[in-house]
């Protein structure tokens, strides 16, 4: 009865899948990191671009499919920068599909995480797969600071929004760049935002050289917001379910926007 029972042992991984949340990550990792080099050398000496702008594709991987194709078919986009919930329950393969999914974009991009990649270990698949929750990158003369504002799912234990890793981005602006854009999967007042913060959020980013806009996700629809007493405009964009996201043209001058239905 040995030789049976060896058989079983061996052959556990066909019968069993992994726990859902279980942190097992094949194929390409990193990719934030990599992604913003290449988005930084394509862009290198410019003061003009073009970025698509598409947040919470979740459980849409159909229409997610839909949005790559789309991206794929023009020329006039230079990289995609997406705002998070990536998945619904934070599942390590839900992380896998999209990621699998958006891979096949023919240009560079790079995400923040999501309220709904915080479930479980979710923080821990996004961190392996794409990478750190606060990151910043260089698009010619423009720096994208992009950050974790989803205080509710970390219960208030450590600084969400990071002010000092916002701080640390204005003391050590790069001298290629003159311009800020702002990338977040929630705004100030959003649900899984910390609300006693938000002031200092906005004043915080603010003190970023050149402030042009912020850029977020979440409440699955296409808005523009000013929420406080200043010039800084917040734009949210909707879920893929909608079958749209946004395109950015940064100019010389400075920007204009546009929604894409697909």
């Amino acid at each position: 009865m040995a030789l049976p029972l060896a058989l079983a042992l061996t052959s556990c991984e066909e019968v069993f899948d992994y726990h859902p949340y279980c942190v097992k990550v094949t194929g390409r990792t990193g990719i934030n990191a990599s992604n913003a080099a290449e988005i930084a050398r394509i862009t290198a000496g410019r003061r003009s671009f073009r970025f698509a702008f598409v947040s919470d594709t979740q459980r849409w991987y159909d229409e997610t499919e839909a949005f790559v194709a789309d991206v794929n078919r023009r020329a006039d986009i230079d990289f995609v920068v997406h705002g998070g919930d990536l998945t619904d329950f934070g599942v390590n393969d839900e992380f896998i599909w999209q990621r699998d999914i958006l891979e096949g974009l023919r240009v560079p991009y790079v995400a923040v995480i999501g309220n709904h990649d915080c479930l479980g270990t979710g923080r821990q698949t996004f961190s392996k797969v794409w990478g750190p929750l606060n990151y910043s990158f260089s698009a010619g003369d423009v720096r994208f600071i992009c950050l974790n504002t989803n205080a509710l799912e970390f219960n208030y234990s450590v600084p969400v929004p990071d002010m000092a890793f916002i701080k640390d981005e204005q003391t050590h602006f790069p001298d290629s760049c003159n311009r800020t854009i702002v990338v977040a999967h929630c705004m100030p007042y959003d649900d899984p935002f910390n609300d006693n913060l938000a002031e200092y959020y906005n004043y915080r980013i603010l003190s970023l050289p050149g402030l042009m806009f912020h850029i977020s996700g979440h409440v699955h629809s296409m808005e523009v917001r000013h929420p406080f007493d200043d010039d800084i405009t917040y734009y949210t964009t909707t879920c893929v379910e909608d079958r749209a996201y946004m395109i950015f043209d940064i100019t010389e001058d400075g920007y204009s926007y546009e929604t894409v239905h697909y």
